[in-house]
């Protein structure tokens, strides 16, 4: 109590100190905080006390509840941020995760028992015992995990028996009917159960396969599978909807879509599915509490649904190896450079910038990729992207490579006197779906069979047309002048 009392004095002192001092206290405390390299959960905690203290003053960094609006409150540090030299960032939405609960929902099916044999290396397992691991409190009675198929059956172990099963499915024989999965009850019970601060996870093969299809042609299956995803997700447009790929083990049999049960030993892919409110999204992403859970081992590819636009971290490096000609950035204005020339002898302007892309949660294939990207401008500068790795990073350029995660190089035949490049990372399937899905399953000893997963494509089509996704994760504009 004591303690409470000093830590409140404190918050007060605090208040009435940058009350004293004129202009907003709220961003007095941020710029100082950052200035003063303290941007810890104790600093953005005697933040909110000040916010609390003055919520009449400060409601625009309230929530109607009460509680701190994180998403104001980290755009006021975006732009305090952007006024400082070297530009700063703090990342305040990663306070925005509360206590979260875990659901786990467990497919067993019959063509899902094949990955966690005695004779495999269970790397299903291990996923799912890394998710529920990885959990903040997952031991404090916040993970709850069921068994479907064709319906949601509760685990009648418990979180502990579970994590130390060696044969998973040998003990949840039983359980339902394993000889179809209802993907239509199973996706509308979990966001129908899910409530405030809830992640739920599935894991799943993703091979929609409902009961009687018997003389039913595959191509009439894709398009219920796709008219059925859309018809579920578009009631619930507040949710975020991530889809993680992983290779495992696959001994036993397996049950192509003409009902022709074959043996196969090899690798198979298998998809854990998170499912949670955007704003949950968003928080997880952002807090490191919940980087392993994020950033699952073993994920072969991974795509986020119902992502919104972001703003990115970055700062253009004015001394990089890759640089022709000359430019300046205008002080003040970190979207400006001044005395733009080309090189003399090439006539080539090319200028490199440091980027943080972490927060938009994407696989190195989809960001370093220039053709996922739109670079709009006169010149028509080119870009080339490539992740910053540790040995880039010199005395130099410390101040702008350190703690971002890509270079972008934009190159082109630059003309002036003015030009304006627009860069933006486009919200799209990613190749990888495509380069996924299986039109046919009957052939186990095909090539693709390995990496495929059938329907796969026309499933997540219809998640990506319920949220009408598109538009861009982030854009940036350069503006250019000699």
């Amino acid at each position: 109590m004591r303690n409470l009392l000093i830590w409140l004095a404190a918050a007060t002192a605090m208040l009435l100190t940058l009350t004293a001092c004129g202009g907003n206290p709220v961003e007095k405390a941020v710029r100082d905080a950052m200035l003063q390299n303290d941007t810890t959960q104790a600093r953005f905690d005697s933040i909110a006390s000040i916010i609390k203290a003055g919520k009449d003053r400060y409601a625009q960094y309230l929530m109607p509840d009460g509680e701190i609006n994180y998403a104001a409150l980290a755009s006021l540090a975006d732009e305090v941020g952007a006024s400082l030299r070297p530009p700063m960032h703090w990342n305040i939405a990663a306070y925005g995760v509360r206590q979260l609960s875990l659901s786990i929902y467990f497919e067993r099916s019959g063509s899902m028992v094949p990955y966690d044999t005695p004779d495999g290396r269970g790397q299903l397992k291990k996923a799912v015992n890394d998710l529920i691991n990885f959990f903040p409190a997952h031991d404090a009675g916040h993970v709850a995990i069921n068994i479907v198929n064709d319906n949601i059956y509760p685990y009648q172990g418990t979180v502990d028996s579970f994590l130390q099963d060696r044969n998973i499915y040998a003990t949840t024989a039983g359980t339902g009917n394993a000889g179809y999965t209802d993907f239509q009850r199973i996706f509308n019970a979990i966001l129908k159960a899910q409530g405030p601060g809830n992640v739920s996870v599935l894991v799943t093969d993703l091979i929609y396969s409902p009961a009687d299809t018997k003389n039913v042609s595959i191509d009439k299956i894709f398009n219920e599978e796709n008219s059925l995803a859309t018809s579920i997700f578009k009631n619930y447009k507040g949710k975020s909807i991530i889809v993680n790929q992983l290779m495992g083990d696959y001994h036993g049999m397996y049950y192509p879509y003409n009902n022709t049960a074959v043996k196969y030993h090899g690798q198979r892919p298998f998809y854990i599915i998170v499912i949670a409110d955007t704003k949950v999204m968003d928080a997880m992403a952002a807090s490191p509490d919940f980087k392993n859970f994020m950033n699952l081992s073993g994920v072969r590819n991974s795509y986020r649904f119902n992502q919104g636009g972001s703003q990115v971290d970055y700062a253009i490096v004015p001394d990089w190896r890759d640089n022709a000609g000359r430019f300046r950035v205008a002080h003040g204005k970190q979207g400006t450079l001044t005395n733009c020339q080309p090189d003399r002898n090439t006539g080539v302007l090319c200028m490199s910038m440091a980027v943080d892309l972490t927060s938009l949660h994407k696989d190195e294939a989809t960001l370093c990729n220039p053709a996922n990207y739109t670079v709009q401008s006169l010149t028509g500068f080119t870009l080339t992207v490539k992740p910053i790795t540790h040995d880039m990073i010199t005395g130099n350029n410390k101040a702008y490579l350190e703690g971002r995660t890509h270079l972008l190089t934009f190159t082109g035949k630059y003309k002036g006197p003015r030009d304006k490049i627009e860069l933006a990372l486009r919200n799209e399937l990613p190749a990888w779906i495509g380069q996924s899905t299986a039109t046919d399953d009957t052939h186990t000893a095909a090539p693709t069979f390995a990496t495929t997963t059938l329907g796969l494509k026309p499933f997540l089509q219809g998640i990506y047309d319920a949220f009408n996704t598109g538009g861009n994760y982030f854009t940036i504009t350069l503006n250019l002048d000699n």
